[in-house]
């Protein structure tokens, strides 16, 4: 049973620490920030009263770590690409180095494209497709209505199909 700060951020550090980095990355597009947003997030689960966000902790991990990811954007007031080291990190099953390079140019520009999207568009798809999210938990991370996050992925998925080249589709 959790009952103090500290047993909640040292479980909260075991079950999320992981998918909170990569959503952070997702955001932030930079290894090293997205740690520094994630370490912030702990921070403030810290200074948290247990009883109030133990029930709800996954919903209020990913919408601080959200918020602070948001935040930094907004500081310094442009987007970076995703580091090439991050990009280039595989499972070892791959065995064709041409075939990773193709898939990480792939993955760059759907990003890039993604940027065309509106915040609100590329956050719900990220969720969705990055965390696995699904729209109940996409709703409650957002405070959007469940209707609303799928009209949202809908919008956005069917932009992005509009403005990927098509080989990118198949």
């Amino acid at each position: 049973m959790i009952t103090t700060s500290e047993q909640l951020v040292e479980h909260a550090l075991k079950e999320y620490e992981s998918p909170l980095i990569g959503f952070a990355i997702g955001i932030v597009r930079d290894h090293d920030r997205a740690r520094d947003v994630v370490q912030d997030t702990f921070i403030r689960l810290y200074k948290q009263d247990v009883d109030k966000v133990k029930s709800g902790l996954k919903s209020w991990l990913f919408t601080v770590c959200r918020n602070r990811a948001l935040d930094v954007l907004r500081k310094e007031k442009r987007m970076v690409s995703v580091d090439d080291e991050i990009l280039q990190k595989e499972p070892s099953n791959v065995t064709s180095p041409d075939l990773s390079a193709d898939r990480h140019e792939r993955l760059d520009e759907v990003h890039q494209k993604m940027e065309s999207l509106s915040e609100n568009q590329q956050l719900v798809i990220r969720l969705k497709f990055e965390q696995g999210m699904s729209y109940q938990e996409i709703s409650e991370q957002t405070g959007l209505s469940s209707s609303n996050v799928g009209f949202l992925l809908h919008n956005g998925l069917k932009k992005l199909r509009e403005i990927l080249p098509k080989d990118l589709l198949n």
